[in-house]
């Protein structure tokens, strides 16, 4: 689909903020690109590398490894970055191929601040460059290589 961001993101087209924290033939998980803004640590993407546009359409191999990625990777949060709360939805309403958006709450973040993209607004909310990005997604990473069963 060449019209697709997602399908050109995994195709090596275009360059988004991190680096890739798993892949398999299924799933692809990065960390949101926000265009060289600086990016909410722990905004997580799961993505179907398959096109299609809503968990509907997902085969039962699929659905099995984007349930069980999306659990580890929450918990890859939850332990490697200390979130106390997993924050997670698809909406597809701009993006028209299947993506999950984890997004991971801190300690101490006040609770009007409290919800999957009112944690934006915080002032003091964790936000970096790219290098800090990278630190993060490879933190990560390392998490899920030394937990491949949970």
């Amino acid at each position: 689909m060449s019209e697709c961001f997602i399908c050109n993101k995994h195709a090596g087209k275009i360059a988004t903020a991190g680096v890739i924290i798993y892949e398999d033939e299924y799933i692809y998980v990065g960390h949101i690109d926000r265009n060289g803004k600086p990016n909410y640590l722990g905004h997580i993407m799961i993505d179907l590398k398959r096109h299609v546009p809503t968990l509907a359409e997902m085969t039962g191999e699929e659905a099995r490894a984007f349930g069980v990625i999306m659990a580890r990777v929450s918990k890859a949060l939850k332990y490697s970055e200390s979130a106390e709360h997993i924050y997670s939805l698809v909406s597809g309403n701009f993006v028209p191929h299947l993506h999950m958006h984890l997004i991971a709450r801190y300690p101490n973040t006040p609770e009007e601040y409290w919800g999957p993209l009112e944690v934006y607004n915080w002032d003091e909310a964790p936000m970096g460059e790219n290098k800090e990005v990278v630190e993060l997604c490879n933190r990560l990473k390392t998490y899920l290589e030394n937990n491949p069963h949970e």
